[in-house]
């Protein structure tokens, strides 16, 4: 039974929110960690013919290598690539490796926000699931695979041991990291360094979507995190389902319902292979970041109260709120359902112009 819940809070996610139509290309970002290979798992039992209630996007694969920035040799760097390139193979999706080193190479553009949709509105999900049916009624249904799955979004060249960037690109790319003053700004590079190469490779390729495996375990360390960090205002786009402030390109985190916990258990239960990484490299590791901080404290929260990352997300008005953090006084308990982090609002995010937005992060 934990197999069939754990099937249906993924689809159920995918269904309520209705953002990802038919035939849609879809790239999803896996770092080789649990929780996004649970989501590639899942994909690909929603694809199989088995299931009942089938996806029909077309699913591509990107992993981002970040090796030289965690300390990695590059014999380690690698055996890393090597690991994660048959870990991709075996999906038979398309799949794309990049270096973080390829960020130093990425156009200007990609610090705006892409064009999004212009004339008429686009159709509704409804419209798009008629169309979709009457094409595969059209096509006869062969059952071939869905479209999209061509040979050019498969890595060039022959497989074997990835090549790793030249030395020159490296060290570059660690000037800059060195650059940052604190552990919390390398972190925050790193971040923002890897959504943009996300992003560009998703919009060179011709995807709608970005699947993130972001679990709540995740969502929670990154809200209380972004609170520490001034970010309180964009919590809606950080921790929400959705993110539209790249404009063409939509990000989605469809794992963010399951706790780490759950997603341990079910890689261990169902043999779902992972790719660990080290954490960011740092050399002062008694001064840790403030991403690292807040994990810490919730992780060590959570082993004594099992319902602390639930809280913090589902019950947010609770935490700052409801238990009177701001002298609020209000009286509700932690059984009131204020589930603030599900329903902040984008809105103040909206309305910063363009001319106010950082360039980094958007």
């Amino acid at each position: 039974c934990f197999r069939e819940y754990f099937v249906h809070k993924f689809r159920a996610m995918l269904g309520k929110n209705r953002v990802i139509f038919p035939g849609e290309k879809v790239l999803l970002a896996v770092s080789g960690g649990p929780a996004s290979s649970a989501m590639v798992r899942q994909v690909q039992e929603g694809l199989s013919r088995e299931a009942a209630k089938r996806l029909r996007f077309v699913p591509g694969l990107v992993y981002v290598e970040e090796g030289a920035v965690r300390g990695q040799s590059p014999e380690q760097r690698e055996q890393t690539l090597a690991q994660m390139e048959t870990l991709l193979q075996a999906t038979g999706f398309p799949y794309h490796l990049i270096h973080l080193e390829e960020a130093l190479e990425l156009p200007p553009s990609i610090l705006q926000p892409g064009p999004e949709h212009s004339g008429p509105p686009g159709p509704s999900y409804k419209e798009a699931v008629d169309s979709f049916i009457q094409q595969q009624r059209q096509d006869g249904d062969s059952g071939s695979s869905l479209p999209g799955h061509s040979t050019q979004d498969r890595p060039a060249g022959p497989s074997g041991t990835p090549r790793l960037p030249d030395a020159a690109q490296t060290q570059e790319l660690l000037r800059g990291f060195e650059a940052a003053g604190t552990a919390t700004a390398r972190e925050e590079l790193l971040q923002m360094l890897r959504t943009h190469l996300i992003v560009q490779t998703a919009r060179d390729r011709g995807y709608a979507k970005v699947m993130m495996g972001e679990s709540l375990t995740r969502v929670a360390i990154k809200l209380l995190t972004n609170l520490s960090l001034g970010r309180g205002a964009y919590l809606a786009v950080d921790t929400g389902f959705t993110d539209q402030r790249h404009g063409d390109v939509m990000v989605v985190r469809p794992m963010r319902d399951y706790t780490a916990k759950e997603i341990a258990f079910y890689n261990r239960f169902f043999s779902v292979p992972t790719v660990i990484v080290p954490p960011l490299f740092t050399k002062r590791r008694e001064k840790p970041s403030i991403h690292q901080l807040v994990e810490r404290f919730l992780v060590g929260l959570q082993e004594e109260f099992p319902s602390t990352i639930s809280t913090v997300y589902r019950y947010g008005g609770s935490m700052w709120g409801c238990w009177g953090w701001g002298g609020l006084g209000c009286t509700h308990t932690p059984r009131c359902g204020c589930r603030t982090g599900e329903k902040l609002s984008p809105e103040p995010a909206k309305a910063s112009s363009e001319s106010q937005r950082c360039l980094l992060c958007l």
